[in-house]
């Protein structure tokens, strides 16, 4: 990553009118994705409001932003389904909103993840423009809009708003804006465990800043200077909160279950998760191979999987700068190699947005009126398959 990437600059005049295509483009298929479902749903007679709210991880977040934590179920099989398996901000802003509003806690995280989705995508277009240009970051954000599970921006989870502070801790740190970076940071890691991606991402270009100006000699000739010392605290600073919500809520959770710092591993294992390189995936995939019908979901996978890492290569070939490289790989990389919940593996890597970077350019470079064309054909395609998803067994 060069030297421009990552020292500051100035915030660009007109920055939300200069986002203004990609939110409105943004809002657009995502408009498109609740209508298709609300649709669908009143054809099979259910709530498309309930779907959104009341399935899955947004129980388990309105009942610790309306109970607080302690809640658990224990299964016929002895798992124990705690709800400190679920990190805290989501259901603070949820606990919020229904104490200064009439909205009640299910009510407040739709708001919340309407909100956060909207950032996330400015913080999108953010970085895709920083890196790219305009033009790529109004396709990385309908990229990620129209994703097959791209409905899940929409429900009461915390994927979009994971995404909104990974998205600008990231920017921040291309911008050098290191102690707003690791504040981020802090926050993206009191929202999901994955939050470890974006604390290694601005540890990532931290120490790089440091490496360079060690290699160059810029810090021990600036280091007598207010400027120079001001610029290696900065750095320092943001490096230092980066990691303190994660660790403090995994720390917290170890001292409230009296099982120490790996406590929180015990709480996961209770639900059957944990990292184990990908070996669980790999035996689900072989599975599918044993009977023909269920071998076409198989192939499925292995392209799915194959395209994510492809992408990845791509990206690094393509040498985007340090911390987007290092978040998405480690997102990725968390999200394959889980061990259980294997239909949640697309949910969990819709914050890794970076992968998109490579597609957005290729669409970039098309005309407007055939990129417009495609970017609206895929959009049909991810309400409907977004309408039938949520309507079915999805998403876990």
């Amino acid at each position: 990553m060069t030297d421009l990437a990552t020292r500051a600059t100035p915030a660009r005049p007109g920055a939300l009118r200069r986002a203004a295509p990609a939110l409105l483009g943004y809002a657009a298929v995502r408009a498109l994705g609740l209508v298709v479902l609300a649709v669908w749903s009143a054809a099979r007679g259910k709530s498309a409001y309930t779907l959104l709210t009341a399935r899955w991880d947004a129980l388990w977040y309105v009942r610790v932003a309306e109970l607080g934590y302690g809640y658990e179920v224990r299964l016929p099989n002895g798992d124990v389904h705690s709800n400190l398996a679920f990190f805290p901000l989501l259901p603070w802003l949820e606990r919020l909103g229904a104490t200064m509003t009439p909205l009640s806690y299910a009510d407040a995280g739709f708001v919340v993840s309407l909100l956060a989705s909207l950032a996330a995508a400015w913080g999108i277009f953010a970085v895709a423009d920083h890196v790219y240009g305009r033009r790529a970051g109004v396709c990385a954000v309908l990229l990620w809009a129209v994703l097959p599970v791209g409905i899940v921006q929409s429900m009461a989870y915390s994927e979009s708003l994971f995404t909104a502070l990974a998205a600008w801790s990231l920017y921040a740190v291309l911008t050098g804006r290191w102690v707003t970076a690791g504040g981020l940071a802090l926050l993206a890691g009191l929202t999901r465990p994955v939050g470890l991606a974006v604390v290694a991402a601005v540890w990532a270009a931290g120490i790089a800043a440091f490496l360079r100006s060690a290699g160059t000699g810029a810090l021990a000739r600036s280091g007598d200077t207010p400027a120079g010392a001001r610029g290696g605290v900065t750095v320092a600073l943001g490096m230092l909160l980066a990691p303190l919500g994660a660790a403090g809520y995994v720390l917290w959770v170890g001292h409230h279950t009296g099982k120490g710092p790996l406590g929180y591993l015990d709480v996961q294992a209770g639900w059957r998760n944990g990292f184990d390189g990908g070996y669980a995936f790999a035996r689900f995939v072989a599975e599918k191979f044993t009977s023909f019908p269920s071998a076409l979901a198989g192939l499925g996978l292995i392209a799915g999987v194959g395209l994510v890492v492809w992408l990845y290569v791509v990206c690094v070939r393509q040498r985007q700068p340090l911390p987007l490289l290092v978040y998405a790989g480690v997102v990725t990389a968390l999200a394959l190699c889980a061990s259980s919940y294997f239909g949640s593996k697309p949910r969990l890597l819709l914050p890794a947005f970076p992968l998109l970077l490579p597609l957005a350019l290729a669409l970039a470079r098309l005309r407007t009126s055939r990129s417009a064309l495609v970017a609206g054909g895929v959009a049909v395609a991810s309400a409907v398959y977004g309408a039938f998803w949520l309507n079915g067994s999805g998403p876990p």
